[in-house]
């Protein structure tokens, strides 16, 4: 399900989605996630830009981890900019998220 800007900011896409029981900042909590990017699954996606600059922009993910309770966010500025294996890792998921809505 993409929410592209169902809260009217970032911040209030983290307040929902921490009451929604999405806990775990994957910002921090990184391993796992590289780890074993199969075990886990983007649930929302909610899409930011500022008003007058697309480098301003900024992503929220909720993402689940399969078969397991865990849930966390991850966000991130433009991921054009991103390097490394994070930036592999969010793509594919959200490769797979588009594929399942």
């Amino acid at each position: 399900m993409d929410n592209r800007n169902k809260y009217d900011s970032a911040t209030v896409a983290l307040e929902k989605l921490k009451e929604a029981g999405y806990v775990i900042d994957y910002n921090i909590e990184l391993e796992p996630l590289i780890a074993n990017p199969s075990n886990y699954k983007i649930d929302y996606v909610y899409r930011y830009e500022g008003d007058s600059n697309p480098d301003d922009e900024n992503t929220v993910y909720g993402i689940a981890e399969k078969n397991s309770l865990n849930k966390g966010v991850f966000v991130i500025g433009n991921l054009s900019f991103v390097e490394g294996k994070i930036r592999d890792v969010i793509i594919n998921l959200e490769i797979a998220h588009k594929q399942e809505i």
